[in-house]
């Protein structure tokens, strides 16, 4: 039986299937300490499975010699093509959104591009740019995004809240957003809705969404937000 592979290629076949394993591990590592829905065992299979199908179209197309009655032309990259735009599905199954305009899962969404990209490079022989390149990345996402997030511009410094409060007294609303204005959240969007339970209880239920720079707990902020008289109910949501 004849194998596409040379016996001679079989070692470094090996070694690319585990440098794009080991690579892959180091973001689905990352992925896993952050609780992403794709972590260690997606990124290990999408980069794995990427480099074998890169190897295999690449010795397919130099295993099948030219035909003299069958004119067939093979490009070396065709499969590994195909992976880049195919790898989308998964992808979009990591986007979420969240009410109108919040979207989580970008970035576990680059990553399993990412992961892709890595299985091709190894598969293709490009050891050390596949490493660099995921080293490079580790460090904006784990390094470099804190820093920014810490001691940044005020813009990336903040993060995106949603606040649902109850207030008793339509004559406090005005002092709520003024508290609110104090620590440090500037208001994106406000909704007011009126609750009429029965004839006696009313209540005026406030949505803000929020651009926050604060230091207090969420704890602290609900404990706070609930003493006040004017307040019936607090539900708070940080997105990270």
């Amino acid at each position: 039986m004849e194998w596409i592979a040379n016996e001679a290629a079989y070692p470094e076949i090996f070694i690319k299937l585990l440098i794009a394993l080991a690579l892959s591990l180091v973001i689905g590592v990352e992925r896993e300490i952050k609780k992403k829905p794709i972590g260690l065992k997606t990124s290990a299979v999408i980069a794995t499975f990427s480099c074998l199908l890169t190897i295999v179209s690449i010795e397919a197309a130099y295993h099948f010699t030219a035909n003299e009655e069958i004119n067939i032309t093979m490009d070396p990259l065709r499969l590994p093509a195909q992976i880049v735009s195919g790898i989308g599905f998964l992808g979009a199954g990591a986007i979420l959104r969240r009410d109108n305009d919040n979207i989580t899962g970008l970035t576990t969404a680059a990553m399993i591009w990412g992961a892709a990209s890595i299985g091709i490079a190894v598969g293709t022989g490009f050891y050390i740019e596949a490493a660099f390149t995921v080293l490079s990345v580790i460090f904006v996402i784990e390094i470099l995004s804190p820093i920014l997030t810490k001691y940044g511009p005020k813009r990336l410094r903040s993060s995106e809240a949603s606040f649902t409060i109850s207030v008793l007294d339509k004559l406090k609303i005005e002092e709520l957003i003024s508290l609110l204005k104090s620590e440090n959240m500037t208001i994106k969007n406000l909704r007011i809705k009126q609750v009429v339970t029965n004839k006696d209880h009313v209540t005026h239920e406030l949505g803000f969404r929020l651009a926050a720079v604060t230091k207090k707990p969420t704890s602290q902020l609900y404990l706070e937000l609930t003493a006040l008289p004017y307040v019936e109910s607090v539900e708070i949501e940080f997105f990270t």
